[in-house]
């Protein structure tokens, strides 16, 4: 099995390299924003409970995206893997997916982290937000985003380290410059 945790602040390209990876390589995607959005969309109890955290710019908690990803997981038959697309956001998080996949005989295989400027990913989300949309992509929420994501998410890159999982990707340039990076650490495994 291939599991991959992409990793990377708001605006740093998760989304779209994700997309390329799963064509390239045929496994599944699980985006915790997509799920959350879904949830919201319909109004069930857990959208309506997610929603409150995440126009507050914060994050779900544990026990919430833990139920969840198990659930989207396991409806997966035959699978060749899954990219982990925002999820873990903690240590705590980490934990609780390593030993979520343990308990049906899996690991991460890697830990990719897309690194881009702070002014670059204020940039990317402004305009993802006039283009699409978004609630959560203004510039006030974009920088409590910011804020949690460094307080919160960047200790992963170490946690990772010591797991021995991490690859650190520039997150700058073409689409096809760093998928073509992302493949490349991928195929080496």
């Amino acid at each position: 099995m291939l599991n991959i945790v992409i990793f990377g602040a708001p605006g740093s390209g998760k989304g779209t390299q994700s997309a390329r990876i799963v064509e390239k390589f045929g496994i599944n995607h699980i985006s915790t924003g997509d799920v959350l959005r879904a949830e919201i969309k319909n109004g069930t109890d857990l959208g309506k409970t997610a929603k409150g955290y995440i126009d507050q710019g914060q994050l779900i908690p544990d026990v919430l995206m833990i139920d969840i990803l198990a659930s989207v997981l396991d409806s997966f038959k035959e699978s060749k893997g899954v990219i982990f697309d925002g999820f873990p956001r903690t240590i705590a998080q980490a934990e609780a997916l390593k030993q979520m996949l343990a308990e049906r005989g899996q690991q991460v295989s890697i830990m990719l982290d897309l690194e881009v400027p702070e002014d670059e990913l204020m940039t990317r989300l402004i305009k993802r937000g006039q283009e699409s949309g978004r609630a959560d992509d203004n510039a006030e929420t974009i920088k409590k985003r910011l804020v949690v994501y460094h307080s919160q998410t960047a200790p992963l890159i170490d946690w990772y380290k010591a797991e021995g999982q991490y690859c650190h990707i520039n997150g700058l340039g073409t689409m096809e410059g760093i998928f073509n990076e992302i493949a490349g650490a991928i195929e080496k495994l």
